[in-house]
């Protein structure tokens, strides 16, 4: 009697723990798609980027399925392939969030002679309609397609005022609000719009120059950064391989994750000091 209560509690208990697991896991692919269908059908659409949501959500749940067993194989211990999930269940914002930044970086390195342009074409007696259009047929994207939009947006009836600030929204830089902020101001009060161009044009490459000369002379204590970060990962790496028996200790048990824990916080916050003294804003 008591090995069949016992029996039928340990079952009962089995059956909860894998239906919260269940409902766990439900919650959690459900967000990572919602995430998943944001960042695909929002964020990369907005920079002309067009991807099928649905697929990248099947890879991204078959490379948490593989990628976190496979390590557990190989090295065994729970720590890595868990570290490893999460690392994997992150990727998607990542990738957009790089994405992102290296689409708005490639726009502001082509503000300067896009800003030229346009005040090229409108002192050879253009609008700033047609100076715009022969700017976005010269210009490659990013910046063509950002224009292209605003234009098409006019075209639609949007007023230019209402353009401009989709367009600031899409490409938040200091250095294109500064453009928003003369546009409107010449529109309203009037003067030499073209020659504002070409001040601000003259003004952002200098800036572009010295951010350039700041990344140059910071390149190294960047690069020193992320090798002291990565070297002991690569040394326990390393030992891993060579010594399996050895290592054990460090992925199975509790002094292990606590060593590990500690470790992984201390690269961090190494990193982190380090980024934020090379990393100088203009």
């Amino acid at each position: 009697m008591d090995f069949a209560l016992l029996a039928l509690g340990v079952f009962l208990t089995v059956v909860a723990v894998s239906l919260l697991g269940l409902m766990v896991a439900g919650q959690f692919m459900d967000r990572q798609k919602l995430s998943i269908d944001t960042a695909t059908n929002i964020d990369l659409a907005d920079m002309f980027i067009f991807a099928d949501s649905n697929q990248l959500f099947v890879y991204n749940m078959v490379a948490l399925l593989v990628i976190p067993t496979a390590v557990y194989l190989i090295i065994g211990g729970f720590v890595l392939p868990i570290t490893v999930a999460i690392f994997i269940a992150f990727i998607p914002k990542y990738l957009v969030s790089r994405i992102r930044k290296t689409r708005i970086a490639t726009f502001e390195r082509q503000l300067p002679d896009a800003l030229l342009m346009v005040s090229g074409g409108m002192r050879a007696g253009a609008s700033l309609a047609v100076a715009l259009e022969s700017m976005v047929k010269e210009q490659k994207p990013p910046l063509a397609q950002e224009f292209d939009l605003m234009l098409r947006e006019q075209r639609l009836g949007i007023d230019f005022d209402t353009a401009l600030s989709n367009m600031e929204k899409r490409m938040p830089l200091p250095d294109f609000i500064l453009l928003v902020a003369a546009m409107r101001i010449t529109k309203e009060v009037g003067g030499n719009f073209a020659e504002i161009l070409e001040s601000l044009s003259i003004t952002l490459r200098r800036k572009l120059e010295m951010e350039g000369k700041i990344k140059a002379l910071t390149a190294q204590g960047k690069l020193q950064g992320i090798v002291m970060a990565c070297l002991p990962l690569f040394l326990m790496g390393i030992l891993t391989l060579m010594e399996p028996e050895a290592m054990a200790p460090l992925y199975n048990t509790l002094y292990g994750w606590i060593t590990l824990f500690v470790v992984f916080v201390m690269i961090g916050l190494g990193y982190l000091g380090i980024s934020k003294i090379v990393n100088i804003d203009v």
